[in-house]
């Protein structure tokens, strides 16, 4: 990885921050993204640290704005002239039903919108630097994510499973269309279920799911494994040329019927250059 920059979005905690760790250590040049200024330098400070590399640094994103995600690309393209691989990491979940201030339920708006903006606004910068490399992070929980065009943003009901299994959803059909967009550009773009992972993203669950989650916890993988499949798809070379796949423990499986469907994803796409405006 030596010569290579990585934009990695969630970096300040979890499998972020791992996967940033693990790439400073390979001679990435390594830009963070977080959420939270103090806490992303933080974050900074620690990767620097446990890696032994000075090529770290950070970039600021609440990935709930679309301003924001617009601003967090006009800076990436200020400083670097390239992008080697980009990270889609930032995530999260609501127990209840908000809206972003662009009027967007929040958990589709920053888990599949968030990405959708962020790549499209910095692909002329992956293409430039091809071979290069997208990575989503997904979910298993795509399986049972279903999408309802009339109804995107739950107001005939939400549930923060539902939620979440959309967004999720989103990233799938979202990685395989922007594959074949993407066809002859040498720019590969794969996705991930990391695992179940003990971070803090269930920090917003309901109050009745806690003490299930706290249980579920005993049974997660660590942080560091997450992370690690996360490094495996950006940089091993068993997956280079490899794109629109899914991926599971670093092995390529189906996902769901529903994430397989390119009428979908084609509509999906259409529908999200017009949420974003693009």
């Amino acid at each position: 990885m030596e010569g290579k920059i990585v934009l990695v979005t969630g970096a300040s905690s979890g499998i972020g921050l791992e996967a940033c760790v693990k790439l400073a250590r390979m001679g990435a040049e390594v830009v963070m993204v977080a959420r939270n200024a103090a806490k992303g330098e933080a974050a900074l400070a620690d990767v620097r640290a446990r890696s032994g590399s000075s090529k770290v640094s950070l970039l600021c994103c609440d990935f709930a704005s679309q301003s924001a995600i617009r601003k967090l690309a006009a800076e990436y393209r200020d400083r670097h002239q390239r992008l080697d691989v980009l990270v889609n990491n930032a995530g999260m979940v609501s127990s209840t039903r908000e809206l972003t201030e662009d009027g967007i339920e929040q958990t589709f708006a920053v888990n599949h919108l968030g990405y959708f903006l962020l790549t499209n606004l910095l692909l002329d910068r992956l293409v430039a630097s091809a071979p290069a490399r997208i990575v989503n992070v997904a979910s298993v929980g795509h399986r049972r994510g279903t999408m309802d065009f009339d109804d995107l943003g739950f107001e005939k009901g939400y549930w923060i499973m539902k939620a979440y299994g959309r967004s999720k959803l989103g990233n799938v059909l979202f990685t395989r269309e922007l594959a074949r967009r993407l066809e002859g550009k040498r720019v590969t773009v794969n996705c991930l279920h990391p695992g179940g992972v003990a971070t803090s993203i269930w920090g917003k669950a309901p109050g009745w799911a806690k003490p299930i989650l706290s249980i579920a916890k005993l049974f997660m993988i660590t942080p560091e494994q997450g992370g690690d499949r996360i490094v495996y798809l950006a940089t091993n070379p068993a997956v280079e040329g490899k794109t629109g796949g899914y991926y599971e423990k670093n092995r390529l499986v189906s996902p769901s019927t529903r994430a397989q469907d390119p009428e979908l994803a084609k509509k999906l796409w259409d529908v999200s250059l017009q949420l974003v405006h693009l």
